[in-house]
Formats: structure tokens, sequence, C-alpha cells
């Protein structure tokens, strides 16, 4: 289903919208207007495991509803330090069985995962508990996604725009303090750091879309040429000049909307094929 511009239509999907809980997790459900067989994603908010909601990321869910005719699961996970890891991602990982388990009712089709920065970390985690159990995976979105959660500057991009381009690497550490105050210790495997995962083959295809001046640019170029070495199909995009958390702002920059439609529809190349 095309979308010329964002910019030109603010509020793309005309969805019908449902909010209620799965497996005792809030949801909001995005289902398109046409009938029949449809994918779905099931889609993880952004906000560095501390905040973000179903509003923050309520038109990046339209968005995708509409430009690839699929039902779109948003997920409201807990958050830290209230409820640190695993709680967050237990939320996601129980949310997506009972999706993959009834996919009937989610429009029938295939089935993918999608998330920005935090959300992309929980969606890579969630690809990676699908592949270990053998379940369908059509394709994963992930946008600026953290996948080293490890403290330290080991990634040149951490130091480069430590600051002036909205998310600081300080706050990027803060939130990681926060995150794993149950067990540190966490953030040194996968699930909580995709990257450092033992093996990532068999891994359902990738859409990886990263801004220039984004203090976690280079861990997320870092996972793409991961999967990419261990044999799984990956799209690539190092977008010059965007910040952390673009793709919020389609409606505001045609160089975002621009890189939302595209990375969107290689996504929708894989769950429409």
């Amino acid at each position: 289903m095309p979308h010329s511009s964002a910019l030109d239509d603010p509020e793309p999907s005309q969805a019908v919208l449902a909010k209620r809980s799965v497996v005792g997790v809030p949801v909001r459900i995005y289902r398109p207007e046409a009938g029949g067989t449809v994918p779905a994603i099931l889609f993880f908010h952004g906000g560095g495991f501390i905040v973000g909601d179903l509003d923050t990321h309520d038109g990046v869910c339209r968005r995708l509803c509409h430009d690839l005719g699929a039902v779109v699961v948003s997920v409201g996970y807990r958050l830290a330090p209230e409820f640190p890891f695993p709680a967050g991602y237990d939320d996601c990982i129980a949310v997506s069985t009972y999706v993959s388990d009834h996919i009937g009712e989610f429009g029938g089709g295939k089935l993918a995962v999608a998330g920005d920065s935090a959300g992309a970390n929980l969606a890579a985690g969630v690809a990676l508990a699908f592949r270990d159990e053998g379940r369908p995976l059509a394709a994963q979105l992930l946008a600026y996604p953290a996948t080293d959660l490890r403290p330290g500057d080991r990634y040149p991009s951490r130091v480069e725009n430590a600051t002036g381009f909205l998310l600081t690497t300080a706050e990027v550490e803060n939130d990681m303090r926060l995150y794993f105050t149950a067990d540190p210790s966490a953030a040194e495997r996968a699930p909580a750091s995709p990257l450092l995962a033992d093996n990532l083959a068999g891994l359902a295809p990738a859409v990886i879309g990263c801004g220039e001046c984004d203090p976690l640019r280079d861990e997320g170029l870092a996972y793409a040429d991961a999967l990419a070495a261990a044999g799984v199909p990956v799209h690539k995009h190092l977008y010059p000049g965007l910040i952390h958390g673009f793709i919020s702002f389609d409606t505001k920059s045609q160089a975002v909307n621009k890189a939302a439609t595209e990375m969107y529809a290689e996504l929708g190349s894989y769950l429409n094929a």
C-alpha cells in the first residue's frame, strides 16, 4: 500500500484502533481498513527503557499500519527503574508469543517485529528468542537500535555525538544504570545486548537504519554487519544528518520522511512477498 509522503498526510492511518490487554500487558492494536489476510507487526517503543508508552509512538504505528496494510500491535511493556530488566523484555516475549500462537486474530499473515532505540533492542531480543524456539518471523525492523548495553566508550559515536544531538551519551549511561539495577551483569550478554549473542545465524531478515548524529550509531551499524557476517539478509542504512529518534519526526522533515519511507518499504517487501 504505497504512501507518498507523511508530510502531505499527517494522519496517514484511518485504522480501527483497539486498546486491550494481552497476557496482562497493555497493547494498542491498529487494524487496516482492508479485510482478508494481512501481515502483523509487533511494535516496541523507544525511550531508554524508562520512558515512552503507547501514545508516544502512536504516529509511527499508524503509518506502519497504513503504509504496509498490516495489523500493528504496539506493546506497553513495563519500564525501569520500577521494573528493571528483564521485566520489560519478558512482557515483549509474552505478547509476541501470544500473537504468534494466535496469528489468526491478528491478520493471519506473516509476522514481523519492529522498534526504535530501546524498542529496537527488545525487537532484536524477540527475534533471537523466536529463532531459538523455531517460531516463524518474516523480518525485523530496527531503527537506531541499542545493541550493546555494556558501559564504556568502546564505540566512537558515543564520544563524537556525546552532546548536542538531543540524546546524550550521559543519558544513555543513566538509562542503562536504571535498567540493570536488578542485575548489572545482564548487559554483558544477550538478550540484553543482542550484539553479544553467541550465534546470530538463522535470524529473520533485518532492516536497520541509524542516524549519523546519534550516540548509538556505531553499535547499530555493528549489529547490521554482524548479522550480515552470519548470513542474515540485511538492509543497512546510515542516514546523513539525522539524530536519534528520527522516525518520530517524519511529518516535520523531508529527510526523515524519505528515510522512514525507505525502511518501511523494505520491511513491507518481506511481509507482502
